[in-house]
């Protein structure tokens, strides 16, 4: 069996936890096992890890003490390096690519660095080290992943883009799981209290990239036009009480339902009439391809969500320059207009399909 390291779990349930996790869910673990390297006391999804198979090393983040961050690197690394055959970095970021050099150390066969984003979504400090990084990371790494063409650029150079090195990997899931489902909406929609209204949806981590504070100003200007209607906002994050604050600040507080984090996100969307995603930026969104699976009406954020993000043709952009009002008469608009609920094959014929994607990543965790 071929044991492989993966870095890139935090404690919050987003994106790249939900990427990895699709791919562990669906690789053969008679022939290829995970454990997980991590810097964060709580882990998102550990009990099902556990249950998988795999282990979880936690050390001291970096940000939290350098020194002791070193060390626990050292000893990690010179204890088990040799029970792996490679290991597999995700990450938005390249401002931190120590993983890639303890690994190379320590001799792990194949060190892969798997870019997740597009753009700078830290601070400033970070944004000039990834940029240095970025000029050495073909000493360090042997294989280039990305989750799309249009992330690729922010981490590696036209070299490495056009070497044999390089593999785009897509955020594939397990489309048939987020199908919709008539009965589930009403089931759901009556639990909610939600069964008479426009029901908007959001999925994403609450940080500056989602732009919520846009999304809390659309809907305010939503109810402004219909009453009738409530805003689902699933997941977690640093600026969720600015949030909240911000809605309560408006008098949403009885239309924006915080759903925080749920294992039930494919029953929400069946529960929701359109899916809105105002990002900054993004590389490829997960939630967006949960979203087109079930067959939701979207409208996304023209030049933060990558065009190639749309697979289907109930999916419009919108341009962050425009207005919230603008914003707002859009989406009443496009939710009356699709009601089949029918994308999965369009996503399957696109290359999303789960079980097909694992195959193509399995090859690289099975090379000797």
């Amino acid at each position: 069996m071929n044991k492989v390291l993966v870095f890139g779990i935090t404690d919050i349930p987003g994106g790249i936890e939900s990427v990895i996790m699709n791919y562990y869910r669906n690789i053969d673990r008679t022939k290829i096992q995970f454990d997980f390297l991590c810097n964060t006391e709580k882990v998102a999804y550990e009990d099902e890890i556990l249950i998988l198979g795999g282990k979880i090393y936690r050390i001291t983040a970096r940000s939290k003490d350098y020194k002791k961050y070193k060390a626990d690197m050292e000893i990690f690394f010179k204890e088990h390096s040799k029970e792996y055959n490679a290991i597999w970095i995700n990450i938005c970021s390249l401002a931190n690519i120590d993983y890639l050099k303890y690994a190379k150390k320590y001799n792990i066969k194949y060190r892969i660095i798997h870019c997740h984003n597009s753009q700078n979504m830290d601070s400033f400090l970070r944004g000039i080290l990834h940029r240095w990084n970025r000029i050495f990371i073909k000493k360090y790494a042997t294989d280039f992943w990305s989750c799309s063409d249009d992330a690729n650029n922010w981490f590696y150079s036209k070299n490495i883009i056009n070497s044999d090195k390089y593999l785009l990997v897509k955020n594939a899931i397990d489309l048939d799981k987020y199908k919709f489902n008539e009965e589930i909406r009403n089931q759901y929609r009556k639990l909610l209290k939600i069964e008479n209204n426009l029901v908007i949806g959001h999925i994403g981590r609450f940080h500056f990239q989602k732009n919520h504070e846009f999304l809390i100003n659309v809907f305010n200007e939503i109810q402004k036009r219909n009453t009738n209607s409530k805003l689902l906002l699933i997941g977690i994050g640093e600026d969720i009480e600015k949030i909240k604050d911000k809605v309560n600040k408006l008098k949403l507080e009885d239309k924006v339902l915080f759903l925080y984090s749920r294992d039930d996100v494919e029953c929400l969307l069946s529960a929701m009439d359109i899916f809105v995603f105002p990002s900054l930026f993004e590389g490829l969104p997960v939630a967006i391809l949960e979203a087109q699976a079930n067959g939701l009406p979207i409208i996304a954020s023209k030049g933060g969500v990558p065009s190639k993000a749309k697979m289907v043709e109930n999916f419009e952009f919108i341009s962050l320059q425009d207005k919230a009002e603008y914003w707002a008469e859009k989406i009443i608009e496009y939710s009356k207009t699709n009601n089949s609920r029918e994308n999965i094959k369009y996503l399957r014929n696109k290359g999303f399909d789960i079980l097909e994607e694992t195959k193509k990543i399995e090859k690289y965790f099975n090379r000797e």
